[in-house]
Formats: C-alpha cells, structure tokens, sequence
C-alpha cells in the first residue's frame, strides 16, 4: 500500500514528487513510455525561470528528477498504466502484470501530439512531430521542409530546421501566427522560412515512392489546392490530454481535460490532476510545475485528514 502514486514524469510529476518526497511521504513515480513528457524534445526552454541561458528539455527533467530523489521519491521507469481502478480509501493500477494500491493518486500524464488525419500521415517515413528529435537525419539536410501550425511549438520548430533544411514553409490555416510575439518574430524574421498562410494539408505525398515528396494544399480563402514539393513533414498542430485511461472515471470537458477544483481536485475523492492534462489555456512548464506542487499540497492535506 502507498501513501500517493503519479502518473506521469514531466514538470507537473516532479514538482509533485518533490514536495510530497519533503512531507516524507515516499512518493511513487510512474514515469510512462516518455519520461520528461513532451519537454524533453524542446531543444531550448527560454522562459522557465532560474535560467538566463536557456535550458536544454531533457536536462530540466532530469534535474527534476534528481531533485525528487533526493528527498526519497521513488521511480519506476517506462512503466505506463495499463488500468486504474478508482475507489474509496484506496485506488488500483495495474501495470506490468501488478498491482499497485495507493490511498491517493497524482494524474499527471500530460499531453501528445495532435494528428491532422490526412491520408499519408501515417503511412510515410518523412512525417514527425518532433524536429528536435528527427530534424538533423540525413533524408531531411539541404532539402525543403513543411512545418504545419501556428503557435509557439510551429514557430520554434521552423525555426530549428533552418539549421538543416535548404527551406522551411511554414503552413497556417490564417492569415496570421497565433504564437507569442517574440517567436513569431523569430520565425517570420528568419530568411529561410515562407509562410504560407490560410492553408491546409489535405494530404501527404509519396505514398508509391515510399517516402514523402509533397503535400498537397487546400487555400481556404479560394478553395483551390496546389502542391507543395517537400522532403518531410513536421506537423505542431497542438496537443491531445493523455487521459483516455480515465474515461468514464473522472470528470473531463469533451477534449478529455480532466476539470479541476477546488484546487487541484477530481470529483473523486484522493484523486488529484496537475499539468497539461488538466490544462487547456497555459500549457506552459512553469504552470504545470505550480499545478504539481498544488496537487502535491491538496494530496497531503487529503492524507492527513
């Protein structure tokens, strides 16, 4: 039996694990498939504070990480739910062939990728959601690149695979970015990106070449669609809730955000949300920090009670 289990390895996890580690309440840290989360394919975090420089993804985690360890929190890696079992005083997850009991639980198992759905996307070499992690291969150097979106993860994407590719198009469904002002400006200041506004994938070319050679473009001012030659896709269209385990369990909104309050609550009792798959409006690493350690305060609280 433990005192608190949590789903998921990024700020929100850690912040978590952290300070329920400091109450001495030996937290459990089940990391799932990705540990870190989506952080860790950033190359750069530019706004968390501590860090004038910058900081690489992969290695804020991992300083988070050791930090909780420090304080005794304890780590399974790549160990995702496979199911939970919520009930009262305690809850169920089975993971692995076992079962874990724990008086409360922390979900905090972030978000993934959003898809476009297009033909092509699933089936072609060349399609990634992730230029940090794919965007140096050699099939992507000194060739023209599509990157898909038009928020901060688009921007910084494109602005990534300048280092690379002979051209970056920027593809946004309007006539304007939504990302922050600074990277909007990076991006559109950048020589080597073109946007290409009001626009739409309708599908990923190169399914008889077996690899990708274009998409294919629909204007949604006039309707019309056009082709757009390319070697590899890098789609940043936003992010989906990992919460499908919890359907039918916890309270969500129809995107599947877990809803919250007060505070960090579930509408089950020792059940907790923090982080991405809680947030729909912020999504940032410092706001998924502050939810894990609220979530952290309620679940203590929730114990000592």
């Amino acid at each position: 039996m433990r005192d608190v289990v949590i789903l998921g390895s990024g700020c929100a996890g850690w912040t978590s694990a952290l300070y329920l580690a400091r109450a001495n309440l030996k937290p459990l840290v089940l990391t799932g498939a990705q540990m870190g989360g989506l952080l860790t394919t950033t190359s750069i975090v530019e706004n968390f504070p501590g860090f004038p420089q910058g900081v690489d993804g992969t290695t804020l985690m991992a300083q988070m990480m050791e930090q909780a360890q420090k304080f005794g929190a304890e780590v399974e890696f790549g160990v995702v739910a496979e199911e939970v079992t919520l009930g009262k005083p305690v809850h169920r997850i089975r993971v692995g062939g076992k079962t874990i009991e724990t008086r409360a639980l922390i979900v905090a198992t972030g978000a993934g990728h959003r898809h476009l759905g297009v033909p092509g996307e699933k089936e072609l070499k060349g399609v990634t959601y992730c230029a940090t992690c794919d965007g140096a291969l050699p099939m992507f150097r000194n060739q023209p690149l599509v990157v898909v979106g038009g928020g901060d993860s688009a921007c910084e994407e494109a602005t990534f695979l300048t280092r690379f590719a002979s051209k970056v198009y920027l593809v946004h469904r309007r006539g304007e970015l939504r990302a922050s002002r600074i990277m909007a400006e990076r991006a559109l200041g950048n020589a080597k990106i073109e946007p290409v506004w009001n626009s739409v994938v309708e599908s990923v070319e190169g399914v008889k070449e077996g690899k990708v050679t274009g998409v294919k473009l629909k204007d949604m001012a006039t309707g019309k669609s056009s082709a757009l030659p390319c070697a590899g896709v890098f789609i940043a269209v936003g992010h989906v809730p990992n919460t499908q385990i919890f359907q039918g369990k916890l309270k969500m909104d129809e995107a599947g955000y877990l809803q919250l309050g007060p505070g960090s609550r579930t509408n089950r009792e020792g059940v907790f949300g923090a982080g991405d798959c809680a947030d729909k409006v912020y999504r940032q690493a410092i706001t998924a920090a502050g939810m894990g350690c609220m979530a952290a305060i309620d679940a203590e609280r929730y114990l000592a009670g």
